[in-house]
């Protein structure tokens, strides 16, 4: 069995939501619950918070989080944990997004151990799960993802895709959760943007548009919140206090 990690990507400038990891949920920062959620796994043997941030480092060093400094100039998370795997020596990285709080343990296994079971050409798999609120198909928030008949992903788009001209279409979202061969990361990092990626602002875009593989790993839907902006926030805050919280539409 190979050793895993998960590092999570944290920077404090979004543009939407500056902060966001250190946004506050039920007395700890977003990143922590992020950083529990990757520790309550079975296969994720070590996890760290990989970030540029001095106020995030600093958070870190007092919550006792692991945390791997990177530079500041990285256009994904993707190419910020390319960077911080220099500094851990785990065979499988797994990308959890510091923007998902509520991602379930058992996704992270899934996307891990779909990668573990795959062949070695396949460098990376990538979670989604099916959309069941209509409003989550054509908000822009959330990236929709199309598949071949192998689950390899044909395309991401904020856009839904595909778009049912005709009969029902099964809208799928994309998780922020992506599992790695080390190489697939220095692989990830060397290539340079298409226009897709910068047009659509999805990461795996890079993958795809260079003609490599990115298997798509279906989950069950979830209680996962993304956090992308401030309301967002405030339904993860009160789904965690036990609230009811009002599903998209």
């Amino acid at each position: 069995m190979p050793n895993v990690a998960a590092i999570i990507p944290c920077r404090y400038g979004a543009t939407r939501f500056p902060g966001k990891p250190l946004a506050d949920i039920n007395g700890k920062p977003m990143m922590w619950h992020v950083f529990q959620r990757a520790c309550e796994t079975q296969l994720v043997g070590r996890a760290y918070i990989a970030t540029d941030d001095d106020r995030i480092a600093r958070q870190c060093e007092i919550l006792d989080l692991p945390v791997i400094r990177t530079r500041s100039s990285h256009p994904t998370g993707t190419d910020r944990i390319a960077e911080a795997i220099r500094a851990t020596d785990e065979d499988v990285i797994v990308n959890v997004q510091g923007d998902e709080p509520m991602i379930d343990p058992a996704a992270i296994d899934a996307v891990v151990q779909a990668l573990i079971d795959s062949p070695d050409e396949v460098l990376v798999t990538n979670g989604c799960h099916v959309i069941t609120h209509s409003g989550d198909a054509i908000d822009t928030n959330n990236v929709k993802v199309v598949c071949d008949f192998q689950s390899n992903a044909l395309a991401y788009s904020r856009l839904p895709i595909p778009y049912p001209k005709g009969d029902a279409v099964r809208h799928l979202r994309q998780l922020g959760l992506y599992a790695f061969r080390r190489d697939a990361l220095k692989l990830f990092s060397s290539l340079r943007p298409g226009p897709l990626e910068r047009a659509e602002s999805v990461e795996m875009l890079r993958f795809v548009e260079h003609g490599h593989k990115v298997k798509m790993v279906e989950v069950a839907p979830g209680d996962d919140i993304p956090v992308d902006t401030p309301s967002d926030l405030e339904r993860v805050r009160a789904k965690m206090s036990g609230q009811k919280v009002q599903g998209p539409t």
